[in-house]
């Protein structure tokens, strides 16, 4: 049984949590937050602190927290010479405290308060310094059902910049065409299904071969006629951007 102290009490730390809890190789020993009102709810289940000086001794130390804090929460734990990794996408490795035995236990997902998880969809990358530590976070891993792969820093980095693109940026245009179609009071919700054959289309192809609209066709009078309907010009210019950035994809010539 491997032993856990999870620190922290946002999205990732509470997801990770409840999925841990359901694990029979993996035992949560302990919660900690500076702000225990946050985790209070879960007393009940589980031991919590917001003392650092009272955390118990752990196989390893999850710090579920901001990026900004990783680094600071890391030199602030009271012991040494114990594994200690971060869930982060963009962190080094290297800015956890070199007194522990450093690691990444990276979900690479989108975490929501409310949303359900199976972590089977949740691959997580690793990352240590250790050969033992990695056999530690993979058996966590392999507990929760999910995929794992071993990275390194810049692999993830990259890998988190990517996941910017295909889920915060996706996102906002969602939203962009929500304001769209709300302004003529046509329903986004006609859209739901298209969202989703684009979103299983990639599982099978590339995004290069996926790819489909007047942008890759040069259809140059449905691109202007799209320009005449929008009335923002902000979504004017994020239209002709991305426009330009399919037609330097597919060879085609720029509006």
């Amino acid at each position: 049984m491997i032993s856990v102290v999870i620190l922290g009490a946002g999205n990732v730390a509470t997801h990770l949590f409840k999925a841990l809890q359901k694990s029979n190789e993996v035992s949560v020993k302990q919660w900690y937050n500076r702000n225990i009102k946050s985790i209070s709810s879960f007393k009940n289940d589980v031991e919590i602190t917001d003392n650092l000086n009272d955390l118990v001794e752990a196989d390893v130390y999850i710090l579920a927290v901001s990026d900004d804090a990783v680094s600071e929460l890391s030199s602030q734990l009271p012991f040494e010479n114990r594994l200690v990794v971060h869930t982060s996408g963009s962190v080094n490795i290297h800015d956890l405290d070199k007194k522990h035995k450093r690691g990444v236990f990276y979900p690479l997902q989108s975490f929501s308060k409310n949303a359900k998880i199976d972590f089977a969809n949740v691959p997580i990358c690793i990352e240590t310094i250790e050969k033992p530590c990695y056999h530690t976070l993979k058996a966590i891993a392999i507990s929760l059902g999910s995929p794992t792969k071993k990275v390194n820093s810049n692999q993830r980095g990259v890998l988190h910049l990517a996941a910017v693109f295909v889920n915060n940026f996706t996102n906002q245009l969602y939203r962009v065409a929500h304001e769209i179609t709300e302004s003529e009071g046509a329903e986004f919700d006609l859209l739901k299904p298209l969202i989703l054959e684009t979103a299983l289309k990639v599982q099978d192809h590339s995004p290069y071969m996926a790819q489909t609209g007047p942008a890759k066709r040069n259809d140059k009078k449905t691109i202007k006629n799209h320009l005449k309907l929008l009335n923002s010009e902000h979504h004017e210019t994020i239209y002709k951007l991305l426009t330009e950035s399919i037609q330097i994809t597919h060879g085609r010539k720029k509006l």
